[in-house]
């Protein structure tokens, strides 16, 4: 008896979440598809039924931001539109988001891996990056939005980078907290103190 559609989405999201997990904790060449498969709980064999290449999976795995998973508000484009800037920046980076090594946004965690990658997967990290900028420029008033949408973007998702980089977790705070403040120059929002991790 062939699996329902229902059936074939839920495996396929399966598969997608191990292999988020598993390209965030080891990077994209340090992953196979035995791994990920098994990570899913799941036989190498059912892969292909999903997906033609680990590409087109790593594609499907910095996708996932734009379907809400990791979830986030601010991804969804709930609440006032005002919220969105002092809430993304705010959880984006917070001590939480940078020890979050296997759920954290793919945006922070594989641009060196996309930057090597298939045009599919740079693709897909293009979108879900547009994706960013646009609900950061609804939260947006007054001249240069789309120019400040992006300095939001990339201090956020360098800042983020960049501390978890580092072997000094003062030095990462250091770097978060600068990230933070300097973004929240770029509107009128007051900046909450950003928390330390430990």
């Amino acid at each position: 008896m062939p699996y329902t559609k229902e059936h074939k989405e839920k495996t396929r999201a399966k598969i997608v979440v191990a292999a988020r997990r598993l390209f965030n904790r080891h990077g994209f060449a340090g992953v196979s598809i035995d791994d990920i498969m098994g990570e899913a709980g799941l036989t190498r064999g059912g892969f292909y039924n999903h997906f033609g290449t680990k590409e087109e999976l790593y594609a499907a795995v910095v996708s996932q931001v734009i379907d809400g998973t990791p979830a986030s508000r601010w991804s969804r484009g709930e609440g006032d539109p005002s919220d969105i800037i002092p809430e993304f920046v705010t959880g984006y980076l917070s001590s939480a988001h940078l020890e979050d090594r296997e759920d954290c946004c793919s945006l922070m965690a594989l641009p060196s891996d996309v930057a090597r990658g298939s045009e599919e997967v740079k693709y897909a990290y293009r979108q879900v990056f547009e994706f960013m900028v646009g609900n950061l420029e609804k939260g947006m008033s007054g001249p240069d939005t789309r120019k400040r949408a992006l300095g939001l973007a990339v201090l956020s998702i360098g800042g983020m980078a960049v501390a978890r980089a580092v072997d000094d977790m003062e030095l990462a705070n250091e770097i978060r907290e600068a990230a933070r403040d300097v973004a929240f120059s770029l509107g009128e929002w007051q900046a909450p103190r950003v928390e330390a991790a430990e």
